[in-house]
């Protein structure tokens, strides 16, 4: 059940303290759409009241302590033109680009307030807060500036703009820069705590650390300091890294967290961010909540608490989004596993 003063452990964690419990939390939505069996995604995706309706279920089921008002990818880049496609209990995806320079007059006059389907995201952010308080963390989401060229553009436009066209990268960062504080104002505003802050172009496998730290750290970093110090949102990057350099290469920014990706070792991560960095993660969503057996899931639970719990700067979490495959029983063995042991 949600538990008073969940919001204050996040906000001890962000500070690298040692919270009263360690929150846990799942990257849920297209498990708990299919587990609820009222909607399918298609439907939920495009009502602030039936993913408010979802998720207050979820929450009382599953025992989460945020509710992840991430959805899809496509929110703010389907005002754009961009064609985006979801059916049944897929949830939507870009489905093809702008041509490369085009794009950014509209989005420079885009109203998160107004356009598309942003107005029902900030419908569910608002009814999710007015229900459960600080008890659970409301939790957004944004892209970040240089992932949202690659959505917008193409990911291998935006990786040669790198070497190719560095100023118009610089551009078109700025403008979205500018476009994400007025969409994170207006999440904080609806009621949100917490960002889930998406940069996956940024991954390891895609950027060397120079090119991050050339390109695309200072102006995300911008974008990271007025959510952190203006609007007091706790931002949480996710691109489901598994380098220990990349992840130190994000120190900078000043994020509250940053979720760990499966593939990654997770001790090591650990060792190098204590004191340095709060994160999540990192049980494996395909291999271990999908395809295990709830024995094999508290296994696992009890590995990774065992080496991230103690000093606090935790969270635990998968470290990707579940399948809507994984079974019930497999949900609950690792929600309750996790919470039984998440006092210290």
């Amino acid at each position: 059940m949600p538990y008073v003063g969940a919001v204050e452990d996040f906000r001890t964690i962000r500070r690298l303290g040692t919270p009263k419990q360690v929150p846990c939390v799942a990257q849920s939505e297209e498990f708990d759409v299919k587990w609820y069996d009222k909607y399918c995604y298609e439907e939920f995706c495009q009502s602030g009241d039936k993913i408010a309706e979802v998720w207050a279920a979820a929450i009382q089921e599953f025992d989460y302590d945020w509710a992840w008002v991430q959805i899809d990818d496509c929110f703010e880049f389907e005002p754009l033109g961009i064609k985006c496609i979801g059916q049944k209990n897929i949830l939507r995806a870009t489905h093809g680009t702008l041509p490369e320079g085009q794009g950014l007059d509209l989005l420079k006059k885009l109203d998160p307030l107004t356009a598309g389907r942003m107005p029902e995201k900030l419908k569910a952010i608002r009814k999710l807060r007015e229900k459960f308080g600080d008890t659970v963390l409301i939790t957004g989401s944004c892209a970040a500036p240089f992932s949202a060229i690659g959505l917008m553009w193409g990911i291998q436009e935006s990786m040669m703009m790198i070497y190719d066209n560095p100023e118009l990268l610089r551009e078109s960062m700025l403008v979205w820069k500018d476009f994400y504080k007025r969409y994170l104002k207006a999440q904080k505003e609806a009621g949100a705590h917490a960002i889930w802050f998406g940069d996956c172009n940024a991954f390891s496998g895609l950027l060397s650390v120079a090119q991050y730290e050339e390109h695309i750290l200072e102006i995300t970093r911008e974008l990271v300091q007025y959510a952190e110090k203006e609007l007091d949102l706790m931002m949480w990057m996710h691109n489901s890294e598994i380098q220990v350099k990349h992840v130190l290469s994000h120190l900078p920014l000043g994020v509250s967290f940053e979720s760990i990706g499966p593939a990654a070792n997770i001790a090591e991560i650990r060792q190098a961010t204590k004191g340095k960095q709060a994160i999540s993660g990192n049980l494996d969503p395909i291999e271990v909540l999908w395809r295990g057996t709830p024995e094999s899931i508290a296994a696992e639970v009890k590995r990774i608490m065992s080496i991230c719990k103690d000093g606090g700067g935790y969270i635990f979490a998968p470290g990707e989004m579940n399948p809507y495959q994984v079974p019930a029983e497999n949900m609950h063995a690792m929600m309750q596993t996790a919470k039984s042991l998440a006092k210290y």
